[in-house]
């Protein structure tokens, strides 16, 4: 396996010399790269994984036992070779302190440098080894944490004795006698999570460091069902702490809903429903306030509202009309967040779901069929929970309901053009006979004469003519088999105005003439009247 060496010496003769001894004696095993100073060590170090640092003692700006010292603050710490060309027991009583086991006088001996690379490349194997074997101990346990957690907080009629006791079994009860619980929710998603579980690791030794052992900062904490991230800790401040380290990296659309403090670890699923509660407040609250959400200070918001379903209604049955405005300003008064903040957070929850059920639930029930698009729409908006301000949800709903007003006026439009074009349809099954022309129909049915010549065609599939043309050319047909009218007799009560023009519209419709249409079908119906098979 190739390892990543980093020389720093402010002589480059030796750091390249050293690389060439290396190279020779073991081709292909490191990856090497070069620093004059510790500053430009640390610029290597921050940017790429180092396994192994040869580094001198003395050199300019920042020198070896300042970079040890550096380096010995990193969680994942590479292993150190020191080169030096003082015998001077001084540095290596130093070096020692920080945990460096190897150090190498100047003019290197080549057997000397190899054997002090094979033991620190054991060291690097045994180290990863036991880092592999920790983690797979830590991944259990997080595996069993989150797996009684979600218990927990799934099971509603799980009792504090039960808790109690599961809680025992994966060491929270250590947590007593004062906690509290947190629940971290990251928009954007794995990322972020990775990000927290980091962050948190780091509030926690921050918040903890120069504290006596009893009043040191501890936290657990595994994800939930939602994706969010859950913990539980003995320090009130912790929130806040961690909040900075997510802004730090970015992550400041995060926010953190945190329970009362809790003195039985029984209590636990209680300090979870508080933290719920306060995190939902995230949609009412803006800035700083609706980052860190604590119960205490949301729990006694005003009960004292009513849910304006009238008014819910009212904008339902607007669908469809033209009076978008009224629609936008009705929403906006129910969707306003400095009113809804003052309420408790049931209050906007309960508006929701009057919109879903009196406004997107009847729109998809009457409409959804017919649309792939109210399908998805329907189900976007039915979601309070997925948003994460009052304004998105608002912004959302807005968009949908105008864009469902578009579309149910839409086909209020088109079924009213098909009862016109419907109507005219059958004003001309009852008066083929007469003097028909576009001009009399359209008139008919109150349309342009333009857009009905275009309505009517999409509508019937055929031209307004040629539809006449066939209704008038059926009829006759009936009237050729079962009378003895004569041809020039129909083509008047059919509305053509000579036998000349009824006999060429024929021909051009049926491929035969009208006498000929008559021989062929009176013998075939003579035919049926006198067949011994009973006819189906």
């Amino acid at each position: 396996m190739m390892r990543t060496l980093l020389i720093v010496d402010d002589e480059p003769n030796i750091r390249f010399g050293l690389k060439a001894m290396i190279e020779r004696e073991q081709p292909g095993r490191y990856d090497f790269c070069f620093a004059s100073d510790g500053e430009e060590a640390l610029v290597h170090m921050r940017s790429r994984t180092i396994d192994l640092v040869i580094t001198d003692i003395r050199m300019p700006g920042m020198d070896g036992l300042a970079l040890i010292r550096e380096i010995r603050s990193y969680a994942s710490a590479p292993e150190v070779l020191i080169l030096s060309g003082y015998d001077d027991f001084q540095y290596a009583k130093e070096a020692i302190r920080y945990g460096v086991k190897e150090y190498l006088l100047k003019p290197i001996v080549r057997e000397e440098l190899f054997k002090a690379l094979e033991r620190a490349g054991s060291e690097l194997d045994r180290q990863r080894e036991v880092a592999g074997r920790l983690n797979a101990l830590d991944r259990a346990r997080d595996e069993l944490l989150a797996a009684q957690l979600n218990y927990i907080w799934l099971h509603p009629d799980i009792g504090e004795e039960e808790v109690e006791r599961r809680c025992a079994d994966i060491g929270l009860s250590a947590f007593e006698p004062l906690y509290y619980v947190g629940i971290l929710r990251c928009p954007a998603g794995e990322r972020c999570l990775a990000a927290a579980r980091r962050c948190l690791a780091a509030a926690v030794k921050e918040s903890g460091d120069g504290a006596a052992a009893s009043a040191r900062t501890r936290a657990v904490a595994a994800e939930d069902k939602d994706g969010q991230l859950v913990f539980v800790t003995n320090d009130a401040a912790l929130p806040d702490v961690l909040m900075a380290y997510l802004a730090a990296e970015r992550h400041d659309r995060s926010c953190i809903g945190f329970s009362a403090g809790l003195r039985r670890i029984g209590e636990l699923k209680r300090g979870f429903q508080q933290a719920s509660r306060a995190l939902k407040y995230r949609l009412l609250l803006s800035g700083a306030a609706g980052r860190v959400i604590r119960y205490d200070s949301v729990k006694e918001q005003g009960r004292d509202y009513v849910v304006p379903v009238e008014a819910i209604r009212k904008l339902a049955n607007m669908l469809g009309t033209d009076r978008d405005s009224e629609m936008k300003a009705l929403l906006a008064e129910l969707l306003d967040a400095n009113r809804l903040a003052r309420y408790d957070i049931a209050l906007t929850e309960r508006i929701s779901a009057a919109l879903n059920e009196h406004v997107f639930d009847q729109a998809f029930n009457r409409y959804g069929e017919e649309s792939v698009e109210i399908i998805r729409m329907y189900k976007q908006a039915g979601d309070l929970c997925r948003f994460e301000t009052i304004r998105d949800y608002h912004r959302c709903v807005e968009d949908l309901l105008l864009r469902l007003n578009d579309y149910i006026r839409g086909l209020r439009s088109v079924y009213g053009e098909h009862q016109e074009l419907r109507r005219a349809v059958e004003y001309i099954h009852d008066h083929y006979d007469r003097d028909l022309n576009m001009a009399t129909v359209s008139n008919h049915v109150s349309l342009s004469y333009t857009y009905f010549s275009q309505a009517f065609k999409e509508y019937t599939g055929e031209s307004f003519v040629v539809y006449l043309k066939k209704v008038r050319i059926g009829k006759a047909k009936e009237l050729l088999v079962r009378t003895d009218d004569k041809i020039y007799e129909i083509a008047a009560k059919v509305g053509f105005d000579s036998v000349k023009q009824f006999n060429r519209v024929f021909r051009e419709l049926e491929g035969v003439s009208a006498q000929e249409y008559r021989t062929v079908r009176r013998e075939l119906w003579e035919s049926r009247q006198h067949s011994p098979f009973p006819r189906v």
